[in-house]
């Protein structure tokens, strides 16, 4: 037999190469490996994850209502589809998505959206478990104010004592109860007096800007009453409780596959419940979540949160994680300014400061860049009180479990910079650890949790008590 031309033995071995590796990589250099939805009060995000770096050709709004994506570098449209079956029917800005075909290699994604929208649009390179990302963030042009969360918070518990303080601010009940919700306006609302003399005190602000810094924290809490005593005032004491992680950030997975994002969350709803239905001193407390469901909250947008309610205090709830499983123990941790207090408190920190890159923080975002050079501005006295309520935290958590370090320890957390509010990140156990990740999976042990550190803020609230404010109303 005689051999096959040149021309044809090239011809050959290209369609052999095409079957052994597949007609998407030879045609358009990139395979679709996953698309995610993730909606939030905040935003929406939709994620596109490949082997390769797509391109987007174009964006377009052809109406406030819609926004068209040309997606470059992606054969196959059908692994674009499942985007449709993830849509919820209560995601606040995503209608309906379709997608269809745009030429050769380009996929056409079409978003229905709910109201107008500021979309972000960037590229993620492979990190962790991740390959390139492609992100769409749908932002509404009118951004979600924290005040409006912490209120739409409060109307799911307690509706009729919450009409007043929607009011104050200005809100659309019918836009924030539930189908079906009723309620009179309450004689008595200590939220809503405190919401109304914060917006006298700043001027509106919303989630992605900061507000300016208020008193600095030894000015703010227990310098005018003695521990255990009451000015006969009525003051709100709100916690803001910030679940780690969320959405494209994963955070810590342990052996049995338990993902970090998720029994943080659980516990910090518990944890919230119970501070609820607290008083101390005769004063009530209310909890703030800086997320309460699954998606990602960048570091900084943490800290503009809870400064924009103008929390007393922020705890950072996460569960640890270490390269062998033998690591055990909770521990509780401060802001240094100075360096870490030991190796592991550093590599914690850097641990816990790489969940935007995780996550998929916009880094080319100016609003971004700007809050985060925000964060900067630490003060002693904050970490002089977070040390105080941290040592309170971890003598209550250590009763109910064990603790990997005695003592609070410190190190350059970004989540912890907030001047004005005393702040501290609880690891709630090893994940790593197969037998604590079966506790953090119980129920029993996340009860036990979230009961040890309400009694550290209790505690340290007795001893620290806040300002007290002059009722106006």
């Amino acid at each position: 037999m005689t051999a096959p031309p040149p021309a044809r033995r090239h011809l050959l071995r290209a369609g052999l190469l095409i079957l052994l590796i597949g007609r998407q990589h030879i045609a358009w250099g990139a395979t679709v490996i996953a698309v995610r939805l993730w909606p939030a009060p905040d935003y929406t995000r939709v994620t596109i994850e490949s082997d390769g770096a797509l391109r987007l050709r174009s964006t377009r709004t052809d109406n406030p209502r819609q926004l068209v994506a040309d997606i470059e570098g992606v054969d196959l449209v059908e692994s674009l589809q499942s985007l449709a079956s993830q849509l919820r029917t209560d995601d606040p800005n995503l209608a309906a998505v379709r997608v269809a075909p745009a030429g050769p290699g380009v996929a056409r994604l079409t978003l229905d959206l709910k109201q107008p929208v500021r979309p972000q649009v960037f590229q993620l390179t492979p990190v962790a478990a991740y390959q390139h990302r492609l992100v769409l963030d749908l932002y509404p042009q009118h951004a979600v104010d924290p005040l409006d969360q912490l209120v739409a918070q409060y109307m799911r518990d307690t509706d009729a004592s919450s009409e007043r303080a929607a009011r104050l601010l200005g809100l659309d009940l019918s836009a924030l109860r539930e189908p079906g919700a009723a309620g009179a306006p309450a004689a008595e609302d200590p939220l809503g007096q405190l919401i109304a003399e914060r917006e006298r005190q700043q001027p509106p602000a919303t989630a992605a800007a900061a507000p300016s810094a208020a008193a600095p924290a030894s000015t703010r809490r227990g310098k005018t009453a003695p521990p255990g005593s009451s000015s006969g005032t009525e003051r709100l004491i709100l916690v803001a409780l910030d679940p780690g992680h969320g959405g494209e950030d994963p955070g810590a997975i342990g052996p049995g596959g338990t993902r970090e994002k998720d029994v943080v969350l659980q516990i910090a709803l518990k944890l919230r419940d119970r501070i609820n239905s607290t008083r101390i001193n005769g004063n009530p407390m209310r909890a703030y979540l800086t997320r309460d469901g699954d998606f990602f909250v960048p570091l900084n947008v943490r800290v503009q949160k809870a400064q924009r309610v103008r929390a007393d205090l922020f705890i950072s709830i996460h569960a640890d994680a270490f390269m062998t499983a033998r690591p055990q123990g909770a521990s509780v941790y401060a802001l240094s300014t100075k360096g870490a207090s030991s190796a592991a408190a550093r590599w914690i920190a850097d641990k816990e400061n790489a969940a935007d890159l995780v996550g998929g923080l916009n880094v080319r975002s100016k609003d971004a860049t700007v809050q985060r050079a925000l964060l900067d501005m630490s003060t002693t006295a904050q970490i002089k009180d977070s040390l105080k309520v941290g040592t309170a935290m971890l003598g209550e958590v250590g009763r109910v479990g064990k603790l990997h370090k005695p003592q609070v320890e410190q190190a350059g957390f970004a989540v912890l910079k907030a001047p004005d509010i005393p702040s501290v990140l609880v690891e709630t156990a090893f994940i790593s650890n197969p037998d604590e990740e079966t506790r953090l999976r119980s129920a029993a042990y996340q009860n036990d949790l979230a009961d040890a550190l309400l009694r550290g803020v209790v505690r340290y609230f007795q001893q620290n008590p806040p300002l007290a404010r002059t009722r106006t109303l």
